[in-house]
């Protein structure tokens, strides 16, 4: 069992640090709002401090898990910081899904202090948290996540290392552009289905077994159907990692057509009001509107 801390006690950050307790982890959270690490010690033991280096200091593994690049920066390397708490020797494993650009940054900000770092962002959103289903990409040096993947496997049922620091975000710009692509094609056939005045459920029940099957179209189509969209991963977050793909593709010379069609179909659902919708809330663009 392993000293660890765990920055970040969101929808995916506080679920993740449970898995750690319950694996018998000794665990000290930090969390920006207190309340929220307040609740999670009284629902799951171990500790919580009042900065992100307090809850590193003497920590084996730092995990986080926070909102954008900034935010990271801040609780890794900003006064206060996990770095200024952690001994040489100690692995920062970093769930966010950042930029390579801030990836980059921090290893080397981690690695002049003697403190290994894995960029490992996660899919499998919030019920996979809650499940310790999640998928987790990395990146970094071989010693570093072999020593992790272990304490990951608490919360995770597949962890891989692609390559070195960056390879992990890079995997999950991958993965989000897939998801734009099949989100879109579940909109449109779904909404396609209602007006041929077929049975959507039905439909899917059959095709979801071929060639057309997805995780987006087993886990969503009902709720698609139903016009229920207060779950799930946000479209505010799905355009935010769309930037960070979009930006990188700019950087590395790749196209991203259909990605960049859709952020701007994501930015019309969030003119529709519906920036805290899940990502499946597309579909609302191709019905008629409320009355």
């Amino acid at each position: 069992m392993a000293k660890c801390a765990f920055i970040g006690l969101g929808v995916m950050g506080y679920p993740m640090a449970g898995h750690l307790a319950a694996a018998g982890h000794d665990v000290c959270v930090y969390n920006r709002t207190g309340e929220k690490a307040e609740a999670w010690v009284a629902e799951h033991g171990g500790r919580h401090a009042p900065t992100p280096g307090a809850a590193a200091e003497g920590a084996e593994f730092v995990m986080a898990c926070v909102g954008n690049d900034d935010d990271l920066r801040e609780v890794v390397a900003g006064e206060g910081g996990a770095l200024h708490g952690m001994g040489e020797g100690a692995v920062f494993v970093d769930h966010t899904t950042v930029s390579s650009r801030v990836t980059m940054e921090l290893a080397e900000a981690a690695a002049a202090r003697g403190v290994a770092f894995v960029d490992a962002p996660v899919s499998g959103g919030q019920a996979g948290a809650e499940n310790g289903q999640l998928v987790i990409m990395c990146g970094g040096p071989e010693d570093a996540y072999a020593r992790s993947e272990p304490i990951m496997g608490a919360y995770a049922k597949l962890a891989r290392r692609l390559g070195e620091t960056g390879a992990g975000q890079m995997t999950k710009m991958v993965n989000q552009i897939c998801i734009a692509g099949l989100v879109q094609g579940l909109s449109e056939g779904l909404a396609f289905a209602e007006k041929a005045g077929l049975d959507g459920r039905r439909v899917v029940e059959v095709i979801g077994g071929g060639a057309a099957g997805s995780w987006q179209m087993v886990n969503r189509h009902g709720t698609m159907l139903d016009d229920e969209f207060e779950h799930g991963f946000a479209v505010n977050w799905m355009r935010k990692d769309l930037k960070i793909c979009l930006d990188t593709a700019q950087e590395i010379g790749a196209t991203l057509p259909v990605t960049a069609l859709v952020d701007q179909f994501y930015a019309d659902v969030q003119a529709m009001g519906g920036g805290r919708w899940d990502t499946s809330s597309l579909i609302r663009r191709l019905r008629p509107p409320k009355a």
